[in-house]
């Protein structure tokens, strides 16, 4: 490594002067700290020195990103260069190459720029539960980035949660019955609750998200007034590809209608035949999952979460298998982007 990674792309010529190549190693140029001497969730990566641009750095330490992020399950950069959201998508395409396009989504998030999205614009006094991106599809990210542009003045932290050791936490019993009989998610769209699927899709063509369906294997049924029913069965349990490990990896507790407060659990009931929530889980088989199981699991993710204050700058990097996240209310205006990498398909387990 040599010390051209401090270099600002902005800074002015040098003029005459030579620079003198000096070698460096990782060490001297990051160190390392963590939150909690127990916790290893995340690893912090901080500069030793000055001005030292995040991408950059990241280029000539991939190898040795990958082995932390593989140990840990994530990895906070603090304190370094980052070059706005222009730098950051570089720093993804460093640690994960081209950026994926958040299709069949469920969330409201919009495009910034290329593929890098708002984190998340559900109402601020919304606690958004612990989650594995896309884990209620059978595609997703392995890798998912955020980077804190602006902090909130109170709350909007990202909760994190070691896949794991939520796995490990689980019931066997629990874990058993959902790995035999895997999740069932079932969205009805147009009712003008939730996301309409024009935006889910990212299409307003029909055809599209026909074909969409047929290749991901989702199944669906057009209905009136433009609505649209689709079903999915879905992994609920994940062996890591790379490490071998078992996590737990479905959205069921998200999803499912006692994720949410009794009041909109009542009204919705009050609206909607069950079938046509706008979003709901059941075990593959369609039977029902029951309320005090799923209670159980958010009571799991609850024991594992860590939470920490964003600072303006910060970028944390998740292996997506590995690390579960959320969002806490917030006071005030904040802006925390995202962007993701490196497509996996379940079939590849």
């Amino acid at each position: 490594m040599t010390n051209t990674e401090l270099k600002n792309p902005n800074s002015p010529k040098l003029g005459t002067v030579r620079r003198k190549a000096v070698s460096v190693s990782p060490e001297e140029l990051v160190k390392t700290s963590y939150f909690q001497s127990e916790n290893l969730l995340p690893a912090i990566f901080q500069p030793a020195v000055d001005r030292l641009n995040l991408a950059a750095w990241a280029t000539n330490n991939r190898e040795s990103i990958t082995t932390q992020l593989l140990k840990q399950g994530g990895i906070l950069f603090r304190g370094f260069e980052v070059g706005g959201v222009a730098g950051f998508e570089q720093f993804i395409q460093a640690v994960g190459g081209e950026l994926l396009e958040y299709s069949f989504r469920s969330t409201p998030r919009s495009q910034l720029s290329g593929n890098i999205y708002t984190s998340t614009e559900y109402p601020a006094e919304q606690f958004i539960p612990l989650h594995n991106e896309m884990a209620y599809s059978k595609n997703w990210p392995l890798k998912i980035a955020f980077f804190c542009v602006k902090k909130a003045e109170q709350g909007g932290e990202t909760p994190i949660a070691d896949s794991r050791k939520v796995f490990e936490r689980i019931d066997p019993k629990i874990k058993e019955r959902f790995a035999q009989k895997k999740v069932m998610y079932v969205r009805n769209y147009g009712a003008g609750v939730d996301l309409p699927w024009q935006n889910v899709f990212n299409t307003d063509s029909k055809s599209e998200v026909e074909n969409y369906c047929n290749k991901t294997g989702i199944q669906l049924e057009w209905g009136n007034n433009n609505r649209l029913k689709t079903r999915q069965i879905c992994q609920a349990v994940a062996q890591h590809p790379q490490t071998k490990e078992m996590v737990w990896f479905n959205q069921a507790h998200l999803f499912h209608i006692s994720s949410l407060d009794t009041a909109v659990r009542r009204e919705l009931l009050t609206s909607f035949k069950e079938e046509d929530l706008p979003r709901n889980a059941y075990y593959g088989d369609g039977s029902p999952i029951e309320d005090y199981i799923l209670d159980e699991i958010r009571y799991c993710y609850q024991q594992e979460t860590i939470i920490f204050p964003w600072e303006e700058g910060d970028v944390l990097l998740l292996d997506n298998m590995l690390a579960a996240h959320g969002r806490t209310p917030f006071v005030g205006s904040r802006r925390v982007v995202v962007g993701m990498a490196e497509g996996f398909s379940c079939q590849e387990i």
